[in-house]
């Protein structure tokens, strides 16, 4: 441990692992840190000092191997990973002094049955907007340190945007790549690439892009340019970027170009929704999809999926109960080894998640966890409401199956 230190901190700072600075003054070398996903996790292992001997939960069978032999320093993953690792009992929160919860202002409620593991842990949670984290941290981190300024005027009023700005939604490898589909897409000639630090365009710019997440005074300064701005973000990054900024998508100009034959009808719905917001929560589903493929490709191929299943059959009951191969698995920590069976899984689903019977599929109860079929329709309920949900005495932590 690192000096006197009050038992939990607030670190208002933006959700990005460059910015976290000083922040790590506070995180001891075998801290657990808690983030949106798996490549946030992997920005954590990568960011931390070599002696912390980091390690991100990408895959659990080897992370699991790994904690056996006491190979890891600090461990960094998502919610649910850990959730799986405790539940294989290769994770033991009771014995962790620090757990750093990193931005969790897009997935605090999935947090309540992972940090009961810890209830003696110290909290240390990096936070752009504490005060949409106060019934959070009233359970979690009472009466906390808090580290920064708050995003308030002077009347205690949330700051608003500064400006407006474009963005993409991007994964860390393809960086580069989305910065060059950004620039032909704007048709830049004389751009001005941001990667941080001082903001010094050259007289003549035409675009301005942020390579890295700017902070607030960042985009107030990146804006003032006067010209077309474009953020390049994490799906993880979209909601703090959207306090600072009034934003509109960047569509990569290829995959713009080969959705020209979209009906014009579809194009307004899928406009209108845009405009209603809150699709944080699906940014956050597909941000893994959005590693391997173009986002506006993934877009295509979910209109594709909704499509063929509206040929498939007229009866909206179809859609919504799963039939076929409609169903989505859900990966569940409890099992056989808890007393758990299918019996008390689908009581769950209905009674605490509120689903119907035509909505659940099979059931594989297996020692550990179960596998749970749903319609898709309902997985982010099923998620978001299983999670936390005693079942056989113990709170467990839902997420769609990855294989």
């Amino acid at each position: 441990m690192k000096g006197e230190r009050s038992r939990h901190t607030v670190v208002v700072v933006p959700p990005a692992i460059e910015r976290v600075g000083k922040a790590w003054e506070f995180i001891d070398s075998r801290a657990v840190v808690i983030c949106a996903d798996y490549e946030q996790a992997a920005l954590w292992a990568d960011a931390a000092p070599p002696e912390y001997r980091a390690h991100a939960v990408t895959g659990l069978a080897r992370t699991t191997a790994l904690l056996k032999e006491g190979r890891v320093g600090l461990l960094a993953g998502a919610s649910a990973d850990l959730a799986a690792l405790v539940t294989r009992a290769a994770l033991k929160l009771e014995s962790i002094e620090t757990v750093v919860i990193a931005w969790p202002e897009s997935f605090a409620t999935e947090l309540d049955a992972l940090l009961a593991e810890a209830p003696t842990a110290r909290r240390l949670i990096l936070s752009w907007n504490p005060p949409a984290l106060s019934e959070f941290l009233e359970r979690h981190a009472r009466r906390a340190d808090v580290v920064g300024d708050l995003p308030l005027d002077p009347d205690g009023k949330p700051l608003g945007p500064v400006g407006s700005a474009r963005y993409m939604v991007v994964a860390t490898h393809r960086r580069t790549a989305a910065l060059r589909e950004a620039l032909d897409t704007l048709r830049a000639l004389r751009p001005y690439v941001w990667h941080g630090g001082e903001v010094t365009p050259p007289p003549d710019a035409d675009v301005v892009i942020a390579a890295v997440l700017p902070s607030r005074e960042d985009m107030e300064r990146l804006v003032a340019i006067g010209v077309k701005t474009v953020v390049l973000a994490f799906a993880a990054q979209i909601p703090y970027l959207r306090s600072i900024a009034a934003l509109t998508p960047l569509p990569p100009s290829s995959a713009a170009d080969r959705a020209q034959d979209r009906a014009a009808a579809l194009r307004a719905l899928i406009t209108e929704r845009l405009a209603r917001g809150d699709v944080d929560a699906e940014l956050a589903m597909l941000a893994p999809l959005f590693e391997e493929q173009d986002p506006a490709l993934v877009a295509g191929a979910l209109l594709a999926i909704g499509r063929e299943s509206a040929v498939v059959s007229d009866k909206p009951a179809d859609v919504t109960s799963g039939g076929g191969a409609a169903w989505v698995k859900l990966f569940v920590t409890v099992g056989t080894k808890d007393r758990a069976s299918a019996k008390d899984l689908v009581g769950a689903l209905i009674k605490e998640a509120g689903l119907q019977k035509g909505q659940i599929g099979k059931i594989d109860v297996r020692e550990t966890f179960s596998l749970v079929d749903v319609a898709p329709a309902v997985v982010e309920q099923a998620v978001r409401r299983l999670t936390g949900v005693a079942i056989r005495g113990r709170r467990v932590a839902a997420r769609p199956d990855r294989g």
